[in-house]
């Protein structure tokens, strides 16, 4: 039987990436997924393709998230993967002594807040049932300092602290909505493509990337779906306020190529 036959799923920043490959993969597994994204044009393909339904969201948008609730009142699993790096149109600083306060901010907006927003939405469209899976996509740039990315680090940090929060929130009031988070590191998705090029030397800049990472190569979008279907399912009815790290070995320990 599908692991998450019955079910319905709620994925933000599900256009392309790692969100798109986790409702691929929940719809395999016979949920009823509803794509959201601030991009229409792909994420009407993307929901398209899977069959899913498509509803547009900016998830720093109170009102957005608003509108999504009269749309989904009730919900069994929802996904808060939208996020920024800051990087996405310009490369402006994001170290600790030259990032501006409006650009720490945006990022936060999207990424911290945005996950805020979405687990608060969460708990109230599962409480009816009182069950439910809230799944937040951090990073391993919350686990460690990242410094010309401060704010990308911070907000991921906080996300795995607030997945906590809602936890312990959550039990304590006698709902079982449990809610864990994902921390992928070098995930090969879009957002790598700018860095990468298209050129001869591909091969050569993406191996540069990876060369601290011990299993030496990029993730794929399909293997940190594969985790988040885990924490949709009845199979991780135990599991809450959990951080599950999928990043090719990077913080088993000191940098070190395999054999070195």
């Amino acid at each position: 039987m599908p692991r998450l036959s019955g079910k319905t799923a709620l994925v933000t920043g599900a256009a392309r990436g790692i969100g798109a490959a986790i409702a691929q993969a929940f719809a395999n597994e016979a949920a009823q997924v509803i794509v959201t994204d601030i991009d229409v044009e792909r994420g009407l393909a993307t929901s398209s393709a899977i069959g899913a339904r498509f509803a547009r969201l900016d998830v720093s948008c109170e009102a957005d998230w608003s509108e999504i609730a009269l749309q989904f009142p009730t919900v069994d699993i929802v996904v808060n993967n939208a996020g920024i790096t800051g990087f996405e149109d310009v490369q402006p600083a994001h170290d600790p002594e030259n990032a501006t306060l409006a650009d720490w901010r945006a990022v936060h907006a999207v990424n911290l807040d945005g996950t805020f927003l979405g687990c608060r939405y969460a708990i109230r469209a599962m409480r009816a049932k009182g069950a439910g899976s809230i799944i937040n996509i951090s990073s391993r740039s919350g686990l460690v300092g990242i410094p010309m990315a401060a704010a990308y680090a911070s907000s991921k940090a906080a996300i795995r602290n607030h997945t906590k929060s809602v936890a312990l929130y959550c039990a304590g009031q006698g709902l079982n909505i449990r809610c864990n988070s994902i921390h992928p590191a070098a995930i090969m998705t879009p957002m790598w493509e700018p860095m990468l090029g298209s050129g001869a030397d591909r091969k050569d800049r993406e191996a540069a990337l990876v060369k601290e990472t011990p299993m030496q190569r990029f993730g794929r979008p399909e293997e940190v779906a594969a985790l988040a279907v885990l924490l949709a399912s009845d199979e991780a009815a135990y599991m809450t306020g959990a951080e599950l790290n999928i990043d090719g070995g990077i913080l088993a320990g000191s940098a070190a190529a395999p054999g070195g």
